[in-house]
């Protein structure tokens, strides 16, 4: 999978560097990187993407009964070995069907805008997910992918920026605690408080119809937003009075924490690489902001949530290809791309501890001859 794309050189040594991907402006256009791409790649097919979405709902529905009318049956032996596998099983689907979303949000689902819109709300919103909200900051991430002072979401602090407190974080227990949180309130840290996100002169979230994040034009679906979801806890809530909150808490909130923990996990590591380059505004530009990213490998994770692990750079360029023409089209890039394409097959688990030591802040190098505006990875405070 990883043929065509830049070999990462380590030692057994953790502090040796890796090989950098290239940092400089590139020799193509985005237009030559989609003559590269088969036409038919950018076709959607509102049959093809609804099949996908009711498989998703299918499997959704069936272990929802398997947990309802069966798990909760079990003797309580049994089901302490019974609900992870529920869990783990309905938060995977589900987080296919957040991918799903997520492409609606990106006109990838269908040739019609509106249909798109309705099929993401429904979707984000039944996961308790800021549908419209999300998809205006995701947007503005896509728009400046890499760049320091205006990507919103997983923004690297400079060298400078860090505090005394960093170093009690940057120990093993220290990133092991990061872990913790990232893995299981990193995505409500991120929408209610703006954490890891783009620094604004006032307080920002993902509800507030007047936030910073967003114009006067997006205001209006940012409150359709907040009345989708209050409507989804109201009926949550009338779930809860009938069968009891254990019950909403095994069956609904345990999945959840799953998608979470993927989709946090799955940014994460898409941007977060010893060989990706970060810009300040005298070097970024959207083409090389847009190439700082790296396709992972989930194994069977990668099929379950549709690609959006292992075709990520291709995402980033042409974010309307939908997930079902997304690994061709990464195949089609990847020669012509050449060390601009980044690959990394390490286990994911490995890969999670070896980003949260290396990749602890960002600086540029050090001499004349190096350009300040791009700045790298490290852990060394």
């Amino acid at each position: 999978m990883g043929s065509g794309g830049h070999a990462i050189e380590r030692s057994n040594s953790e502090s040796e560097l890796v090989k950098r991907a290239p940092s400089s402006k590139p020799p193509f256009t985005l237009s030559d990187i989609k003559k590269a791409i088969p036409p038919h790649c950018f076709n959607r097919s509102l049959l093809r993407s609804s099949s996908y979405l009711f498989l998703d709902l299918f499997f959704s529905f069936f272990f929802y009964y398997v947990a309802a009318m069966h798990i909760t049956r079990l003797p309580t032996i049994i089901s302490y070995v019974a609900w992870p596998i529920y869990w783990i099983l309905q938060g995977s689907v589900q987080m296919g069907l957040w991918v799903i979303g997520h492409e609606c949000g990106h006109q990838a689902f269908s040739d019609y805008p509106w249909l798109n819109d309705t099929i993401g709300y429904f979707l984000h919103t039944g996961m308790l997910a800021p549908y419209f909200s999300w998809k205006y900051s995701h947007r503005r991430h896509h728009s400046n992918t890499g760049s320091l002072e205006h990507d919103e979401s997983f923004v690297p602090k400079k060298k400078s920026a860090l505090n005394s407190f960093s170093r009690l974080l940057n120990t093993p227990p220290g990133r092991l605690f990061r872990l913790v949180i990232l893995c299981t309130v990193g995505w409500l840290l991120y929408v209610c408080f703006n954490v890891s996100g783009r620094k604004y002169e006032k307080f920002a979230n993902h509800f507030d119809p007047q936030s910073p994040i967003y114009n006067d034009r997006e205001r209006l679906q940012i409150l359709l937003t907040d009345i989708g979801l209050v409507v989804a806890a109201y009926g949550l809530y009338n779930l809860a009075l009938v069968q009891g909150f254990k019950f909403l808490v095994l069956v609904y909130f345990a999945p959840l924490v799953i998608v979470y923990g993927f989709l946090v996990v799955i940014t994460w590591l898409h941007h977060t690489h010893r060989s990706l380059p970060h810009y300040d505004s005298t070097e970024w530009s959207w083409l090389r902001g847009a190439l700082a990213t790296v396709d992972r490998d989930y194994g069977v994770f990668n099929t379950v949530l549709h690609h959006i692990t292992d075709t990520h750079v291709a995402h980033h360029l042409f974010f309307t290809i939908p997930h079902y023409h997304a690994m061709e089209a990464t195949k089609a890039i990847k020669p012509f791309l050449g060390e601009y394409y980044q690959f990394d097959d390490t286990p994911i688990i490995k890969a999670m501890w070896r980003e949260a030591t290396e990749c602890f802040f960002v600086e540029a190098d050090e001499g004349e001859d190096k350009s300040k505006g791009v700045y790298w990875f490290n852990n060394k405070i």
